[in-house]
């Protein structure tokens, strides 16, 4: 396995924010069950999930927590020639209230229409956590991952306050930021995530993970990153490992 390929599928991995969900079937025994959910990643570099209590899914988790979930490249025209990635895991159900709370704060920021049916119906946060990847990058590029999981070195209040001030403050520079990396225009763009690889906007119910050309550990990095996109004629390349 490879450092480069490492870093492609840890950055498919932010670049999305919906897959499949493959479940034991407890109704079914023996057949793998599948369903969509959409995920953002928590503190700790795991996917995040709320599955509802009645869910198909969740029962099925209750009585086995072994369970994979499928991510790919949107909107892909030939889907065996792009990147996905299978992520083997154990999910557990957050039953602290630190770590719900935690969950919450995180999870709504990038799915703000979840706060609703959150409070009004029986939903749960869950948190897959990795045992092994499977990433295929296009024809022939296979590989087995152990470790992929990076955890998020802003997480909690950093995070949130370098997030309120850049949409509160500095809405130019995120148009910019839009405007420099081809996403899609007409709707104005929140900021919801940081990490040090680069930064999650939302726009529209659509999510997108923008790369900083490299990475930033303490928030005065951060800062100079944004600075410096927001100055930018072009979004630079990201400097990835070749080994």
């Amino acid at each position: 396995m490879s450092a480069k390929a490492a870093t492609q599928a840890r950055e498919l991995l932010l670049k999305e924010y919906r897959g499949v969900l493959s479940t034991h079937s407890k109704s079914m025994p023996g057949f793998p069950f599948g369903s969509v959910v959409p995920y953002c990643l928590d503190a700790d570099g795991n996917p995040l999930i709320l599955i509802s209590r009645i869910a198909q899914h969740t029962h099925n988790l209750q009585k086995d927590p072994k369970c994979s979930l499928l991510v790919g490249e949107r909107d892909a025209e030939d889907v065996q020639a792009v990147g996905r990635l299978t992520v083997l895991a154990e999910a557990h159900q957050l039953v602290a209230p630190e770590a719900v709370e935690a969950a919450a704060e995180r999870y709504y920021r990038y799915f703000p229409e979840s706060a609703n049916y959150h409070a009004a119906h029986d939903f749960d946060f869950w948190v897959l956590k990795p045992v092994r990847h499977r990433y295929i990058g296009g024809f022939g590029a296979i590989h087995w991952i152990d470790h992929l999981t990076l955890a998020n070195p802003f997480a909690g209040k950093a995070e949130q306050s370098m997030i309120e001030h850049m949409n509160s403050d500095h809405a130019n520079a995120i148009e910019h930021y839009v405007q420099l990396s081809g996403l899609p225009q007409g709707t104005a763009a929140q900021m919801v995530g940081i990490d040090s690889e680069g930064m999650h906007l939302r726009i529209g119910q659509a999510l997108y993970w923008l790369p900083f050309a490299a990475p930033c550990n303490t928030p005065i990095q951060v800062r100079e990153a944004l600075v410096f996109l927001a100055r930018a004629d072009q979004w630079p390349q990201r400097e990835t490992a070749e080994a």
